[in-house]
């Protein structure tokens, strides 16, 4: 078999203020903002909060939660994905809003989901039957990726 060069591409919008945002979006990210006021960081001092849309309208926030007997804690993302699939298992995600703050200031850096998180919102995706849009805030900068497939071209979704 000959080698051949095989090139992915990624593709998502960047904004510069939330202001430019779709207003669900704009909501959705500023609820994120909120979800990192109930984070419970005392290790890292790393805030982050996460918010969902589901397709029934409602949204479900969530933030992460340490402890002491690491990796005992959760991410954002996987509390407000866990949450809304148990409040509303028969809705479908839409979207999921994350940030990240230290000291009740937003990151000037983006915070990316850890691939534990990536997995379970790719599990999310395959359940709802439809892509779900990722919005990653800070202060500098917002990126939306209307799947996320985006954030993992290879997933492990094949059983």
């Amino acid at each position: 078999m000959e080698e051949k060069d095989i090139n992915i591409n990624i593709n998502y919008k960047e904004y510069n203020s939330a202001c430019n945002l779709p207003d669900n979006y704009k909501n959705l990210l500023e609820k994120a903002i909120e979800a990192t006021k109930s984070s419970y960081a005392p290790y890292s001092g790393f805030n982050v909060g996460a918010a969902v849309l589901m397709g029934n309208g409602e949204i479900v926030t969530g933030s992460n939660q340490e402890n002491a007997a690491s990796p005992s804690g959760l991410c954002a993302e996987r509390v407000a994905l866990f949450a809304a699939h148990h409040n509303y298992p028969s809705s479908p995600v839409k979207a999921i809003a994350i940030v990240g703050s230290q000291n009740g200031i937003l990151t000037s850096t983006l915070t990316y989901p850890c691939a534990a998180c990536i997995q379970v919102m790719v599990e999310s995706q395959k359940r709802g039957g439809a892509p779900i849009a990722v919005i990653v805030g800070s202060a500098g900068k917002i990126q939306v990726m209307e799947s996320v497939d985006a954030l993992v071209p290879f997933s492990f979704s094949s059983f």
